[in-house]
C-alpha cells in the first residue's frame, strides 16, 4: 500500500510541475494584459546626446493577437518605429519595423532577434539574428532585453564589447491619451 501512495504521489507531482507555464508563456500572456493601453517613458540609459532625451516617449500595446503583438514606439512627433514580438514554439522573437512617413518601409528595417530559451516571466532576452547580421554588421554583437514587471516595462539595447546602452523604461501603472496611427498604419 505505501509503494501504490508513493508512486501515486510522485506521478501527481510530475503532473502538476508539469503543466507548469514557461517563461515566455507567463510573459507574453502579461504583456497582453496590456494590449489597448499606452504608457509615457523616459531614457534611463543612454549616449548624453541621443536626440530622445528632450522628447516626449510613448509606447502603445496597439495590436495583440494570439501570436503577434505590435507596439509602436513614438518618439516626439515621429512615429516611425514598431516593435513586433511574435511568440512561437516557446520562444518569443522582437523584430523593429521602421517606416517612412508615407508608411514606406525604411531600408534598415525587421532587425532584431529570437529567445534562446524560454526565459523569465519579467524578463525576455534577443540577440542579435542573422538577417540583423546582414542587414546591419556592426548590430551583430546587438543584444536586446524586454523587462515587463507590475509597474514597468523596459527596452534595453547593448552591444556587445562597447560602451553602447540604451535604455528606456515606461511606467506602466499610469495610462496615457493614446496616440493616432504610426506611419504606415490606418486608425
Amino acid at each position: 500500500m505505501k509503494k501504490i501512495l508513493l508512486v501515486c504521489t510522485l506521478l501527481c507531482s510530475i503532473l502538476i510541475f508539469g503543466q507548469e507555464k514557461s517563461g515566455a508563456k507567463q510573459f507574453w500572456e502579461n504583456l497582453q494584459k496590456q494590449c489597448g493601453k499606452s504608457f509615457e517613458g523616459e531614457v534611463k540609459e543612454g549616449a548624453a546626446n541621443d536626440t530622445f532625451r528632450d522628447k516626449k516617449l510613448v509606447m502603445h500595446v496597439r495590436n495583440c493577437d494570439e501570436n503577434t503583438i505590435r507596439i509602436p514606439f513614438f518618439v516626439g512627433d515621429d512615429k516611425s518605429r514598431t516593435w513586433v514580438l511574435t511568440y512561437k514554439n516557446d520562444r518569443i522573437q522582437l523584430k523593429h519595423d521602421h517606416r517612412h512617413e508615407d508608411g514606406s518601409e525604411d531600408k534598415v528595417t525587421q532587425y532584431g532577434g529570437t529567445t534562446s530559451n524560454s526565459g523569465l516571466s519579467t524578463l525576455q532576452f534577443f540577440p542579435a539574428d542573422q538577417q540583423t547580421c546582414d542587414l546591419i554588421p556592426n548590430a551583430s554583437a546587438n543584444v536586446w532585453w524586454i523587462t515587463l514587471d507590475e509597474t514597468s516595462f523596459t527596452y534595453n539595447l547593448r552591444r556587445i564589447g562597447s560602451d553602447r546602452l540604451f535604455t528606456v523604461k515606461f511606467d506602466i501603472t499610469k495610462v496615457v491619451p493614446t496616440p493616432s496611427a504610426p506611419w504606415g498604419w490606418k486608425d
